[in-house]
Formats: C-alpha cells, structure tokens, sequence
C-alpha cells in the first residue's frame, strides 16, 4: 500500500540535496512526519496547501517504512500515518510535481 507526503519546494529541495529529511516545520514541531493514504490527501491538500504552487508529491509503500511507522488518530479520530524518523530518499517509491489549477491542486490517478 502506497502513502503519501506532500511537499513544499524548499523541502524537497532539502531533501533531494542530504539524502534525508525531518519534513516540514508542522512535521518537526510534532517529532513525526505526517502522511495521508489516497482517501485522506484531499483532504490534507485542502487543509494545509490551499492555495500553494510549487508542490511535490511523494508515494511511499509502507512495507518498506518499518516499524517506525504508526497509524494514529488525527483528524476527526482517522487514523493517519506517522513516520518517527526522518524520510529517506530512498523511502520514496516515485515523486511529481503537483500542480495547482483554478479548482485546486490536480492530484490525478492515484497508484
């Protein structure tokens, strides 16, 4: 099963440059990266990316995250994926460019 993380350019960039990355602020302020199945990245998107460009997406199969990988409670009690360590680049299964159109971000077939 693939998750999802979006990205910020700044971010990505980071990430692509040391190999690995603690995430956003919001992810570094909770000691976790936050994650969104399928079902739950419209939402996300909606909630914290509203009117940003310039976004990446990130899939990750969870197979290959371990066990520091937990499924919690978040938004209206969902249960949310958390990463306690930092991403790895090679943690991510593929990536693109999420682009943000007059109706919101196109987020396309999801795998």
């Amino acid at each position: 099963m693939l998750i999802y993380k979006v990205l910020r350019a700044a971010e990505w960039s980071q990430l692509l440059a040391a190999g690995h990355s603690a995430g956003s602020p919001a992810d570094r302020r909770d000691g976790f990266v936050h994650f969104s199945t399928a079902e739950q990245l419209p939402g996300t998107l909606d909630r914290h990316f509203r009117d940003e460009a310039g976004l990446t997406l990130l899939a990750c199969e969870i197979a290959s995250l371990g066990p520091d990988l937990l499924w919690e409670p978040s938004r209206n009690g969902a249960l949310f994926p958390h990463l306690y360590r930092d991403l790895r680049r090679d943690d991510i299964a593929w990536s693109r460019d999420l682009p943000l159109t007059p109706d919101g971000h196109r987020i396309g077939a999801l795998p």
